[in-house]
């Protein structure tokens, strides 16, 4: 009995693993250090590593994932990380971007981090395309649509708390991209076929934002599962 008792408590880390690998996800941040990650050139102090967590602090700055320090290119994608806001605070996820020595990057979409920044376009956001908007001097509303096709979903805050750790799922399956934020779906959206915006579905990597030298954001269990 003792030595199955053993056999079993053994076996148990063994189990683990396989249901991980069998889930397909990759952890791409090892909570140490910026390893397979480049920073752009400008701000180049914003970004840290500290207690397991990648901290947005700083300057505007990117950094962006390049597994052994190379350019990376996917299209169809499943992200999963916890991301943590602090009072007045600002940051992003991007996607199908490339790296950029400096300034906002050109390519790809920004999954928004804002709970309490001025912004209204908070958390949840697929910025500039389909926004969960809170806005302080509008009169509520369900949706609106701008000339420029540009979606605004009324909302009366975040789907995100300053100073604890949220949950963001990013899907990008062909046309169609999908955020979750805690479980929840924020956006679900199609590109048009005559869609003709610079930000358009392509391929490229991920990357993170520090937005303003007010701003910190943290990041941590950051994993990649490419799908077909």
């Amino acid at each position: 009995m003792k030595r199955l008792l053993i056999f079993s408590f053994l076996l148990f880390p063994l189990l683990y693993l396989s249901a991980q690998e069998e889930d397909g996800f990759v952890s791409i941040f090892n909570g140490e250090s910026t390893h397979n990650w480049t920073t752009s050139t400008e701000n180049k102090g914003s970004f840290l590593v500290k207690d397991g967590s990648l901290i947005a602090k700083g300057g505007r700055a990117h950094i962006f994932y390049t597994p052994d320090g190379k350019e990376t290119s996917f299209k169809n994608f499943e992200l999963k990380l916890k991301v943590m806001t602090t009072a007045n605070s600002n940051s992003g996820v991007y996607f199908h971007t490339k790296y950029q020595k400096k300034g906002w990057p050109d390519l790809g979409f920004e999954a928004q981090v804002n709970s309490t920044h001025g912004d209204p376009r908070k958390t949840g956001s697929l910025y500039g395309v389909v926004n969960i908007f809170a806005p302080k001097d509008e009169e509520p509303y369900m949706v609106k649509v701008s000339k420029n096709r540009e979606v605004f979903v009324y909302q009366d805050g975040a789907p995100s708390t300053d100073d604890e750790w949220f949950d963001y799922h990013i899907i990008v399956q062909d046309n169609r991209i999908i955020l979750k934020v805690n479980g929840e779906t924020t956006v679900d959206w199609t590109q048009p076929e005559d869609w003709t915006k610079t930000r358009r579905i392509g391929e490229g990597t991920v990357g993170l934002q520090a937005h303003d030298p007010n701003s910190v954001t943290h990041y941590k269990d950051i994993k990649l599962k490419i799908l077909d």
